[in-house]
């Protein structure tokens, strides 16, 4: 019996399940005042391993998505490691010079979080004021 896709989308974040098995997740940030935008899809067939493809108009996050792009990453291994993780590891290395307040590794971390299914697929917002 073949399975229907399953669509979520809440703001810019859309996941489906396809088939009760296979998981992508795919996100779009807007970094903020640098007016850079970063799309990310993160795909995984057993909800664990997961694999990522970055594309932005930032040169520094091209670089982040060189690094990442195709690498099976252990979603589970990948949140137990916390901040030493691959992904926020890539960012350290790979964004110097950077803006330290970047939005997009956290984003391409919860886009990996969905991907595993270790999370939903919910809209992450900073909401930013000067007085």
């Amino acid at each position: 019996m073949p399975f229907s896709p399953t669509k979520m989308t809440r703001g810019t974040v859309t996941a489906l399940w396809i088939g009760g098995l296979r998981m992508k997740c795919t996100a779009v940030i807007n970094a903020g005042v640098c007016g850079f935008q970063t799309s990310v899809a993160a795909d995984s067939a057993d909800d664990q391993m997961v694999a990522l493809t970055i594309e932005s108009d930032c040169e520094k996050i091209s670089r982040l998505g060189d690094a990442l792009n195709g690498k099976q990453i252990d979603g589970y291994e990948e949140i137990a490691a916390g901040f030493g993780g691959v992904i926020l590891s890539a960012a350290r290395e790979t964004l110097s010079g950077c803006c330290a307040g970047c939005a997009v590794p956290a984003g391409i971390f919860k886009a990996l979080q969905v991907a595993a299914r270790v999370a939903l697929p919910r809209e992450v917002k900073i909401a930013l004021s000067g007085e």
